[in-house]
């Protein structure tokens, strides 16, 4: 049986529009259930245990950047090191991702962005009918963190399409943390075209505000539109 496998995660609140808080980002992962690639979970395993984590430890990137929860031990460099792990995932494997960012200035409350969400993500499935129509069957992954998300997963794809929508442990499934990679770097190429990159962030990338949006331009944002879907 052919099947697609979607993985979701999204980056931001619901709230009002703040200073510290201007957008909203939704990042969706395709995966071809076919295509075998358990030799890159094996060595995104293997990885992580030589960078003295968990064989299973789930990478949150945007804690990773600024040197939160189980990342606040490790210097800059460390913490670099897991990034590359998951960019080199999603690099060499046949997935593919469609993410995009909301400004919430211009979105004056929740229903005015879920509804801005809901037109966009039923746009990309209408202009890719015919694709996913090719599928025997479609399962969509969400770890259910906002509410919103998941009436918005289980309202738009149900109105277009026959989807079974499963709640995701982030550990268990690296092809999730691979979402939450393009949603962190979608954000990031955002910031540099808008209110510019976070200390943390420009500190993470590079040593100075030039040379962190010129390494994420070459080195990060390229891997990202290479694994672009549709329009």
């Amino acid at each position: 049986m052919r099947e697609l496998s979607i993985f979701i995660d999204e980056s931001g609140d619901f709230g009002p529009f703040e200073k510290h808080s201007p957008f909203y980002v939704l990042s969706l992962v395709f995966h071809d259930q076919s295509d075998d690639i358990s030799g890159h979970l094996d060595k995104i395993h293997e990885a992580l245990v030589l960078r003295g984590l968990s064989a299973n430890h789930a990478i949150h990137t945007g804690p990773l950047i600024r040197r939160e929860h189980d990342y606040v031990l490790l210097d800059r460099r460390s913490r670099r090191s897991i990034f590359r792990v998951l960019v080199d995932f999603v690099r060499t494997c046949d997935i593919t991702h469609h993410s995009w960012v909301f400004s919430k200035r211009g979105l004056g409350d929740t229903d005015q962005l879920v509804s801005a969400m809901a037109r966009e993500l039923g746009a990309l499935i209408r202009s890719n009918y015919e694709f996913f129509l090719s599928w025997e069957r479609i399962v969509v992954y969400y770890d259910n963190g906002q509410r919103e998300i998941t009436h918005l997963v289980n309202s738009i794809f149900n109105a277009h399409l026959s989807v079974e929508v499963r709640k995701v442990v982030p550990a268990d499934y690296s092809l999730f943390q691979a979402a939450d990679l393009c949603c962190t770097l979608a954000l990031l190429r955002q910031k540099i075209d808008t209110v510019g990159l976070t200390t943390s962030e420009r500190d993470f990338f590079s040593t100075s505000k030039d040379s962190a949006e010129r390494a994420l331009k070459k080195g990060y944002f390229k891997t990202l539109d290479r694994k672009r879907f549709g329009d």
